[in-house]
């Protein structure tokens, strides 16, 4: 006789989201809940140092705006990216013109950073989810191997460890990074 285990019943996107906020963040992929490992210090680094770097290039202008840890749902997920980039037209405002607190739109740009305990697998699946629901680029970064790969949409993906400028958005073409100046912000 052959017995059957039940599985759980998958939790709707809706149930998830009146679900309090955990520290660190819980993402709500194809019906699971994985909750993201703790930011360590080399991750911790390059986020802060990549978002304001961005932010110096594209916010005098209003051309995008970079964002940190910051909750996106749309495509049936809800998903919170190391780093999100959002075109300044597109960037949700209230009726008071104030930045809104829920985004539910995909970044126009993705980045992950891989922590250590991270599947590299399920970060890359996030960047390729983004960017099947319309962003424009995504980085993978592994500071552990010092590479960066970069994804576009009908492109394979490309490693970046040497000196070749990174792409960005279209939008900033002022903002120049190539892997080795990203990785050089770790040496203090």
């Amino acid at each position: 006789m052959i017995t059957s285990i039940q599985a759980p019943p998958k939790l709707s996107l809706a149930d998830f989201l009146q679900m309090p906020e955990t520290e660190p963040a819980s993402e709500y992929i194809d019906g699971q809940i994985y909750q993201k490992p703790m930011p360590k210090g080399k991750h911790s680094r390059l986020q802060s140092r990549l978002v304001a770097e961005i932010n110096r290039v594209s916010e005098p202008n209003r051309l995008a705006c970079a964002f940190t840890e910051l909750r996106c749902t749309f495509g049936g997920r809800s998903i919170v990216p190391d780093i999100t980039v959002f075109s300044w037209e597109r960037i949700p405002v209230d009726a008071n013109g104030e930045i809104e607190n829920e985004f539910e739109i995909y970044p126009d740009w993705t980045i992950e950073i891989l922590s250590p305990e991270q599947s590299s697998t399920r970060v890359i699946n996030k960047i390729l989810f983004c960017l099947n629901q319309g962003s424009e680029l995504g980085w993978f970064i592994d500071p552990q191997e010092r590479i960066i790969m970069t994804f576009q949409p009908g492109k394979q993906p490309e490693v970046r460890e040497e000196g070749d400028i990174l792409p960005v958005l279209s939008s900033l073409i002022d903002l120049q990074l190539s892997a080795p100046e990203v990785f050089s912000w770790l040496n203090l």
